[in-house]
């Protein structure tokens, strides 16, 4: 009676927040009513199918889930292509009134659009028409909850979006007044606490949408509820809803990609939030076969919690625009999930992507490409495939966060293409340093066989037998073990597009130790009857193997840090590799010193030949042990070059 005096009086603006705070509340309602519709003509085509849990959803717009649920489980498939179900008609009259409720508010703003949009309700409730007691067409049912673009084909659930629409206009035009950046109206001195602990989250993030839209909050106390609305995009089936009732946070979400409800769920996951699963509706007109998704969570605590929760709530949102163009464009860059992985840790870490898109995206990756790598990465060549999964994630996440400094700070994009350039060449770097550690670990495989026949050597020359056939046979295991590196190594190289000086390093260091086993099978056949100054020449040569593959392992290991920059990698890579040379030197003078011993000794031939040929195998090993150092110092002096 009030209301209705209060419009005789011609004052009927009064009542808008109250009505726009119903008409809010009536829109909840009428989607999920027209779920409840989709679910009955579903169970009615599939009987004994599964039915939607909607207990959340229910309770989140104030009607009875037992009840709905009830209605889609009674219905039974008729003649004609009819659906029946208990209480049909009982809920066909309650989308009326709520469509009713929703054009209140833009009745009392202007009379002339609300008699429109009653005019409006009438036609489209046509297909709500009972051809007999709780009886529909399923035609019409999937006629009114279709949402088409044409205009002429005008629909209730069509009707249903351009009354919020137009609902949520008013609100912010007539709202009583602005909390922390919130267009807020009714709301009690307990609520704004929790709107401002919302808009704190939101206005944490809200540059790193940059010039998109969205981001706009209204906040309205609905009965016993505080709502909160979030626009986040342009999207029309793209909704938050927040509703804080005493001890419970309840978020409603649609989408219209699945894969982003996701992950805005996960995004939440240090909360404990009760998610519903993912239940997907249909609406002709959304994009993507008109099918979109809707979720709800609910969490349960006092307001200390409900305000933590509500900050990382609104923080959240700036990472959900655009986000599925962000997606598109990284999936040209890595594997499918690792667009997605990406994008969580561009959120975690508060980069986000607008910014990466504002600065023109994947050509921005790409000028890098064609700027610092060239000869390494090819045309339309995955940024995974040549730097590895982990280091391509890396570098991606890299960029992100390089062009949101860009934008941030006003730097040019000529800055920020040169700083993409270098995090590109630094990753290369890295990848070239993770095949020198695999040759740091051969040349301690040749060490150790080349330690070995050292210390089989030593006990001949001690006058006990030495380890004979155990010393071939650990060779052999050794020299296995290292070409199964080597191939693994060579298959890295091909990937990472490595520089030559690199790949031959590693099949220089595997030569080696294939000699090096070849020397380790000569030493088990030594004869017995060998001199002892034989035995001692064959050592020393052996120590000083010994020697240089130590010398190798440590030119090449710091050969791996000098893309780092520090001064004394480079310098200790080039003295190791000096020392190689030296020692390649003094092998060669001690194997023809040994020669011109066994030569000139008088003894069967196979006592002779067992220590010339085993000199020579470890000769041969310090060769290619001194190429390693030349390899090593030709990346180091190439890199400071650069």
């Amino acid at each position: 009676m009030k209301t209705r005096i209060i419009a005789h009086l011609g004052q009927s603006e009064i009542l808008l927040p109250s009505l726009i705070a119903e008409a809010l509340a009536a829109n909840d309602r009428a989607k999920l009513r027209m779920s409840v519709l989709q679910a009955v003509a579903q169970q009615a085509r599939r009987p004994g199918g599964p039915v939607p849990d909607l207990v959340v959803e229910a309770r989140a717009a104030g009607l009875d889930a037992q009840a709905l649920r009830g209605l889609v489980l009674g219905a039974r498939a008729g003649p004609g292509e009819l659906v029946a179900a208990p209480g049909l008609d009982r809920l066909k009259a309650d989308l009326v009134a709520d469509g009713e409720a929703m054009i209140a508010p833009l009745a009392a703003a202007d009379p002339a659009a609300g008699a429109a949009a009653t005019a409006r309700l009438e036609r489209v409730a046509a297909d709500l028409a009972a051809p007999g007691p709780d009886q529909i067409a399923l035609a019409d049912i999937a006629h009114l909850t279709a949402a088409p673009h044409d205009r002429d084909d005008d629909t209730l659930h069509r009707l249903v979006m351009d009354l919020h629409r137009e609902i949520n206009r008013l609100a912010a035009a007539c709202a009583e007044e602005t909390v922390a950046g919130a267009r807020a109206h009714g709301l009690t001195y307990a609520d704004r606490p929790l709107v401002e602990a919302f808009m704190r989250g939101v206005d944490a993030t809200r540059g790193l949408k940059f010039d998109h839209p969205g981001l706009d909050t209204l906040a309205t106390r609905v009965g016993e509820r505080l709502v909160l609305q979030n626009d986040i995009g342009t999207t029309d089936a793209h909704v938050l809803v927040v509703a804080v009732a005493r001890d419970q946070v309840t978020v409603t979400y649609s989408d219209v990609h699945r894969s982003r409800a996701q992950f805005f769920i996960g995004l939440l996951d240090g909360f404990p939030v009760l998610w519903s699963g993912l239940e997907q509706a249909r609406a002709a007109g959304l994009g993507e076969g008109g099918a979109f998704y809707l979720v709800t969570g609910r969490l349960v605590g006092d307001v200390a919690a409900q305000a933590a929760f509500l900050e990382a709530l609104g923080a959240s949102l700036v990472f959900l625009i655009d986000w599925n163009r962000a997606r598109k464009i990284l999936r040209t860059l890595l594997g499918k999930g690792d667009a997605v992985r990406v994008l969580e840790r561009a959120a975690r870490m508060r980069v986000g992507h607008r910014a990466f898109l504002e600065l023109g995206g994947a050509e921005l990756v790409a000028a890098a490409v064609r700027h610092a790598a060239p000869t390494r990465i090819g045309f339309g060549e995955r940024l995974d495939d040549v730097l590895g999964r982990e280091a391509a994630l890396d570098f991606v996440v890299g960029v992100l966060a390089i062009a949101t400094e860009t934008l941030q700070e006003g730097r040019s994009l000529r800055l920020a293409n040169n700083a993409v350039e270098a995090e590109l060449a630094r990753h290369l770097d890295r990848s070239d340093s993770r095949l020198l550690a695999v040759a740091v670990r051969q040349a301690g495989l040749a060490r150790e066989v080349a330690a070995r026949i050292a210390a089989d050597l030593a006990e001949r020359v001690a006058g006990r037998p030495g380890q004979g056939p155990a010393l071939a046979a650990l060779a052999r295991r050794i020299e296995v073990k290292a070409d199964r590196i080597a191939v693994e190594a060579r298959a890295a190289a091909r990937r990472f597009n490595a520089g030559e000086a690199i790949a031959r390093l590693v099949d220089t260091v595997e030569e080696a130790i294939d000699e090096l086993e070849q020397a380790a099978f000569l030493a088990s056949l030594i004869d017995r009857d060998t001199d002892t100054t034989v035995l001692r020449e064959l050592a020393g040569l052996c120590e000083a193997v010994v020697s240089a593959a130590e010398a190798a392992a440590v030119g090449i290991d710091a050969a791996a840090d000098v893309p780092e920059g520090r001064r004394a990698d480079s310098d200790d890579a080039l003295a190791a590799a000096a020392r190689l040379s030296e020692l390649e030197h003094a092998c060669d003078a001690s194997e023809r010193a040994l020669t011109a011993l066994v030569l000139r000794g008088d003894g069967p031939a196979r006592v002779l030949i067992g220590p010339l040929e085993l000199a020579r195998a470890l000769e041969r090993a310090s060769d290619r042990l001194a190429a390693a150092g030349h390899l090593v110092r030709t990346h180091v002096l190439a890199h400071l070059s650069a």
